[in-house]
């Protein structure tokens, strides 16, 4: 975790928490289109183990593709079916490579794999709390395609004691009471979004509920009454409606779910977020200091539906998510709030620069990323979209911002797709900013 930027610090949710030369590990087959994944899971939080099953519909692009390959983290994979037929695997570096018959046919598959595991990460358990929660690494307890421009859809069907509530993606679509004082929720997301966007979150939680502008608000802690709850998530309504102005876009959901568990990982999914536990009490105590609540959900706009190609081009995931917080303290508290958040992300990057350690925002890789690159992607992305307001003005700004919001949604981007949408709603030549601050060291 980096140090606290202010009280406007965002906290630099997932990424601190990627492993090192996560970039490198994920899997990919051209000619393997993933379109959905249905999963059965049961999470032992008290020996912080799981154990599941998921059953992956895929499409082949070419008659016999030889074998399928997913990431898999530490999980151990016990079997794999087509249909009733056992296939052979092979688990290496992370990966799982699933040997598939040769069915002579383009078309649509589906294989159903066995597992269990205990995660070092991508999952916290708390078992002292009987809480967990899923953060990022989806590979370390289900086995997927990690790379962050697939999409896919998902069902998710979860174990967990009674008494517990849990929130995950999509609608909750049924519950039933199983034997040794369990319950298995099923939730359907039919959104296509990127693996890391999939999650939950299991636990004794206090719950308030409120609905404006068609969407369902659901905050959640078993550490904050109601009444706190309340008070911390009082704005998220008015910070949903801001970034649907902002971007041209309705939120692509009918519920919104805000986490408060233990522990100190934030973190973006779809349709929901986790949020690091003190969040709540610096709220509580400074009502301004709610950037992290606000940078999370940006991300359900930029980030996991506007999202990055490929790592190098991370910063506008994670730069313009930072942006869009302190431009919603701007609308909420006036400029002034908004002008010390970008001095402060200023500051941040020019510490970066005083040691040497300037790099482009399209990264040149994004292999072993260290403390100041992801300064860069975070705060100098920020920093650079605050330059870009300032050479465009407010009204050419946004209205780039929305014309690049509305294109790509549900699509993946690179630098270059945000340089021409703004050239083209500005009749700017953008180059030379873009080449000193997105293109070259």
């Amino acid at each position: 975790m980096r140090p606290v930027l202010g009280y406007c610090c965002i906290w630099l949710s997932m990424l601190f928490y990627l492993p090192s030369g996560y970039a490198q590990t994920q899997a990919k087959d051209a000619s393997v289109n993933i379109r959905h994944y249905e999963a059965l899971i049961e999470p032992d939080i008290g020996e912080q183990k799981i154990k599941g099953e998921v059953s992956i519909l895929f499409k082949v692009s070419k008659a016999n593709p030889s074998q399928l390959i997913l990431d898999c983290g530490d999980l151990i994979i016990d079997r794999v079916h087509l249909q009733k037929q056992a296939l052979k695997f092979e688990q290496k570096a992370h990966r799982v490579y699933i040997a598939l018959p040769d069915e002579g046919v383009k078309g649509h598959r589906k294989v159903k794999i066995f597992y269990h595991g205990k995660p070092r990460r991508g999952i916290q358990f708390f078992p002292d709390s009987k809480q967990v929660y899923t953060v990022f690494s989806t590979s370390q307890w289900m086995p997927c395609q990690s790379k962050i421009s697939d999409r896919a859809s998902f069902d998710l069907h979860l174990v967990l004691p009674k008494g517990l509530t849990a929130i995950a993606n999509g609608k909750l679509k049924s519950q039933k009471t199983l034997s040794n004082q369990k319950v298995q929720l099923h939730f359907r997301m039919r959104k296509e979004v990127p693996a890391y966007c999939l999650g939950f979150a299991i636990g004794p939680m206090n719950k308030c509920i409120d609905r404006q502008y068609g969407v369902k608000f659901q905050y959640l802690s078993a550490d904050y009454s109601e009444k706190e709850l309340w008070e911390i998530f009082e704005a998220s309504p008015d910070m949903l409606r801001f970034f649907e102005h902002k971007a041209g876009v309705k939120y692509p959901g009918k519920c919104y779910s805000q986490v408060l568990p233990k522990g100190n990982i934030s973190q973006e999914m779809h349709q929901f977020a986790v949020l690091r536990n003190a969040y709540g009490q610096q709220v509580l105590d400074t009502a301004p200091a709610i950037n992290l609540g606000a940078h999370e959900l940006a991300h359900q706009w930029w980030g996991n539906q506007v999202t990055c190609l490929d790592w190098t081009h991370f910063w506008l995931n994670e730069g313009m998510a930072v942006f869009m917080s302190s431009a919603y303290r701007e609308y909420r508290f006036g400029r002034k709030a908004y002008l010390d958040d970008i001095a402060l992300y200023q500051n941040a990057y020019q510490e970066v620069v005083d040691k040497g350690l300037d790099k482009p925002l399209q990264f040149p890789n994004w292999d072993q990323p260290t403390p100041e690159d992801r300064t860069l992607v975070y705060y100098k992305g920020a920093y650079f979209l605050h330059l870009l307001r300032e050479e465009l003005g407010d009204r050419i700004f946004w209205k780039g911002i929305r014309r690049y919001t509305r294109k790509y949604f549900g699509k993946s981007v690179v630098s270059k797709d945000l340089q021409v949408i703004m050239e083209k709603v500005s009749r700017k030549d953008l180059s030379r900013l873009f080449a000193n601050w997105v293109y070259l060291y």
